[in-house]
């Protein structure tokens, strides 16, 4: 079924119609977003230039610097640049690309994040076995396969909404073309394609929740064996993932597996995971790891 659409732009509503509101919103965004850019980059060069930081953890929490970057990256800029004029309007073409990034490097992370709780289990309860599974290669191929895997899920999606038609109404009350809001614009009958849309979103998102959950609670029931200092070492590194697992995945099953309800709320949860998350990435695991926080003070005396 070919595309029958006549609308050729969108108008984002944005966050807010106020001008006040937005005046404060684009000063308040830029500087988030330049602390997200400046933050998951630091990351990324710190974990590159340092010897002691070459452990999987660490390859792993580099790509998801890299996708952090890259996520908002797709929302963000143009979001910003919005907040300054009035005709906030997207083409077609743009849209549906925005679209296919924001779930291609969601997804993408969903699944790193996925795979970073398979290294903390592995080097938590199977120690011995570590460097035989957790090799360089092995690595590589998870990353890869997250990266295919958010590739999959972000062609499905998207070309379930470029086969709609949109013929009446362009405007989306939203900062981003997502799904759910372009569903509603839609000039034909979208329940189907709302409940594969879901169905998808749902599967991934409950299924890689399900195996962070296993994993977590296989690891805490193991720590019961060891030594404080071993407790206290193994939960400083899992607490770190586990707060960026909250934040990112809170926001996205509220919006994502649930059918379209059009709440305006869904855009300011949608900040969370797009904006919040990302930024604070780079903090959570900076502040709560020594090792990270040492390499960096080398890294910035070595540059002075």
């Amino acid at each position: 079924m070919g595309n029958a659409s006549s609308v050729k732009e969108f108008v984002l509503m944005g966050l807010s119609e106020n001008q006040g509101v937005q005046k404060v919103c684009f000063v308040t965004f830029l500087s988030f977003y330049t602390i997200i850019v400046a933050g998951n980059l630091l990351i990324i060069i710190t974990v590159m230039s340092s010897e002691r930081l070459n452990s999987p953890m660490y390859f792993f929490l580099c790509y998801l610097s890299f996708v952090d970057i890259c996520y908002s990256s797709v929302t963000a800029p143009k979001m910003i640049a919005d907040f300054l004029v009035e005709n906030k309007t997207i083409s077609f073409v743009g849209c549906i690309a925005q679209l296919f990034g924001v779930h291609f490097f969601g997804c993408t992370e969903i699944f790193i994040l996925t795979v970073m709780a398979y290294d903390r289990y592995t080097a938590i309860c199977r120690p011995l076995h570590y460097t035989t599974l957790m090799t360089r290669r092995a690595c590589g191929l998870m990353v890869i396969g997250s990266w295919v895997g958010g590739f999959v899920h972000s062609t499905v999606q998207t070309l379930l909404t470029t086969w709609l038609p949109f013929c009446g109404p362009n405007k989306i009350d939203h900062y981003f073309c997502d799904v759910h809001p372009l569903l509603q614009l839609a000039c034909a009958d979208t329940y189907t394609v709302g409940i594969i849309v879901v169905a998808n979103s749902g599967m991934i998102t409950l299924s890689c929740f399900f195996i962070l959950v296993v994993s977590y609670f296989v690891i805490l029931t193991s720590l019961r064996s060891h030594t404080s200092e071993g407790r206290h070492k193994a939960l400083s590194t899992c607490g770190s993932h586990v707060t960026v697992v909250i934040l990112f995945f809170g926001p996205c099953t509220f919006t994502y597996i649930r059918p379209s309800s059009g709440l305006s709320e869904d855009k300011i949860v949608a900040v969370f995971y797009t904006v919040i998350t990302p930024m604070l990435n780079p903090l959570i695991y900076t502040l709560r790891n020594k090792e990270v926080k040492s390499a960096m003070r080398k890294l910035w005396s070595r540059k002075v």
